[in-house]
């Protein structure tokens, strides 16, 4: 190992110069934390959403009741080129 390249790298990194720093103490000597708005309106966001259900029975409800009726219709035009647009979304 070469010394000269060692004195080299330290004078770059400068670790001959170690700077001592000083304990920071509480005033009141207690932890303390802080949630941010943001983190609380999340916190909100994801209750709400927990508690939500997971199918909407109204509208579960009014389709069962127009296939019955025979009042639901699709068009299968539609069908095949939303099928279609999703694919070439997916593959470009």
């Amino acid at each position: 190992m070469r010394i000269d390249a060692y004195n080299k790298i330290s004078q770059v990194y400068q670790t001959n110069n170690i700077q001592k720093t000083s304990k920071s103490v509480n005033a009141a000597g207690k932890d303390k934390l802080e949630i941010s708005n943001t983190a609380k309106d999340y916190q909100t966001a994801k209750l709400a959403l927990s508690q939500a259900p997971d199918v909407r029975e109204d509208k579960v409800k009014d389709i069962k009741n127009k296939l019955q009726s025979g009042a639901y219709n699709v068009n299968m035009e539609e069908v095949a080129s939303h099928i279609l647009d999703r694919y070439f979304e997916k593959t470009i």
